[in-house]
């Protein structure tokens, strides 16, 4: 039985619960034709070449997931979270199968069969379901975060973490920011400026702790264009890493106490600098509302239709004017997150603002679409697949040879400076709305 399910239940209730969600499974699965077109495009499949790590093989495993969670439940866990839930197969799918939809609803099934990890607990329900403890745990690491880190690359300004390497790995990631994005600006409450426009905005957990710059460069680009902000205290994780972790309840959660904080105010977009979070709260918010009350589900639904990332803000919103700009002498070129490219469709908005920026040139690496091997908790359970998906990318980028490597996702910056702190690359890893600030 699963641990976060109330004891007081009936155990009869529970299977019942249990065998509904196995058939809603089934009639998601009916509509794959096991034709193959994910193998090209799946990234974990293209790094070991085993039928049982690509979409296909994933859904001949659900298929029988009755009999294979009572047989060995967690190798059926250990098999589905080998994906990275990059979207790429569903992308290409020719009949249309939702695939996302099919490996976040097995998460759950898997998961409320096996119950949480005290690790999982701690995590989902303990902290980032509690934004201030959280914050302040956090805030308090950063001041310490010097006793157990080291230099990796200064130039790149990544660290490394010897002692923590039996939960991290050998990774090299940048450092906690000595003060969150958050910490300096809890709020803010202001009316439309010259643009007519207000929005709400939501930096992300990523932004607010770790690239807190990428935050202050987008409220830098709002003053520019008079967009008035509304930010509320207290803004929770978006929920997606209790979503891709299976804990439905830590998910609920999260996404309850954003909408109790959202949902009096008026604004006419909500922009985020975080690619993840801007799918998150467009497309898996309203897929999973029906057990809300009438008034949350009116309010994602409303949200659905305005959240965008900064990029497509900046581009299709505010329609900035973003002459093509020559001669530059700083190389730029551009990775593509998976959740803004496939699951968002914008792709072109980002390049536009890079091919804008004066004294610089933009350069088109190979496969810019192609999984960077983040994937959230992917790259912790997953660190060596995750490190050799990473490596195609890196060498991807610096084929073309440039100076920046620029990204619309803090996790796959995170991931990025991984990357080309471990080979020893001299290429920064900037966000867009970085360096579009430092143009203004």
């Amino acid at each position: 039985m699963s641990e976060s399910t109330p004891t007081s239940q009936p155990v009869s209730s529970t299977l019942k619960a249990l065998a509904d969600k196995l058939l809603k499974l089934d009639d998601l699965l009916i509509s794959c034709m096991r034709c193959g077109f994910c193998l090209a495009v799946c990234p974990v499949y293209g790094a070991t070449m085993k039928e049982p790590d690509a979409t296909r093989g994933k859904i001949a495993l659900l298929e029988f997931l009755s009999r294979h969670m009572i047989n060995d439940p967690e190798a059926v866990n250990d098999k589905l979270t080998r994906c990275l839930l990059c979207g790429s197969c569903q992308a290409v799918c020719p009949s249309g199968v939702k695939i996302m939809d099919i490996f976040l609803h097995a998460r759950s099934i898997v998961r409320e069969y096996l119950g949480l990890s005290a690790t999982e607990k701690l995590i989902f329900r303990s902290l980032l379901g509690r934004p201030k403890l959280f914050n302040a745990l956090l805030g308090l690491s950063a001041k310490f975060q010097g006793l157990f880190l080291r230099e990796a690359d200064s130039a790149l300004g990544t660290s490394k973490a010897p002692m923590l390497s039996s939960f991290i790995g050998e990774r090299h990631f940048p450092r906690l920011a000595d003060r969150s994005f958050q910490s300096k600006v809890p709020s803010l409450d202001e009316p439309a400026g010259s643009s007519g426009l207000r929005v709400a905005f939501f930096p992300g957990c990523v932004s607010d702790k770790l690239f807190p710059d990428v935050a202050d460069a987008t409220l830098k680009v709002f003053r520019k264009h008079g967009v008035g902000v509304f930010m509320p205290a207290g803004l929770a994780c978006c929920g997606i890493p209790a979503l891709s972790g299976g804990d439905m309840a830590a998910y609920h959660a999260m996404v309850g106490q954003n909408l109790a904080l959202l949902g009096g105010a008026s604004f006419d977009r909500l922009v985020t600098p975080c690619g993840t979070c801007a799918a998150t709260i467009k497309e898996f918010w309203p897929k999973l509302a029906d057990g809300y009350t009438e008034k949350d589900k009116a309010l994602v639904r409303d949200l659905h239709a305005k959240t965008t990332d900064i990029t497509a803000f900046l581009s299709d919103v505010l329609r900035v004017d973003l002459p093509a700009a020559s001669g530059g002498k700083t190389r730029v070129t551009y990775h593509d997150s998976c959740h803004l490219r496939k699951s968002l469709g914008i792709f072109a908005q980002p390049r536009s603002i890079l091919k804008s920026l004066p004294g610089h040139e933009y350069v088109e690496m190979a496969e810019a679409e192609r999984c960077c091997g983040s994937g959230g908790s992917f790259t912790l359970k997953h660190y060596d697949l995750s490190k050799q998906i990473g490596k195609r990318k890196r060498d991807n980028i610096v084929a073309v040879k440039p100076d920046i490597v620029a990204a619309a996702c803090p996790a796959c910056m995170m991931q990025l400076m991984d990357m080309h702190s471990q080979h020893g690359d001299r290429v920064k890893v900037r966000h867009v709305v970085e360096l579009y600030a430092d143009a203004l």
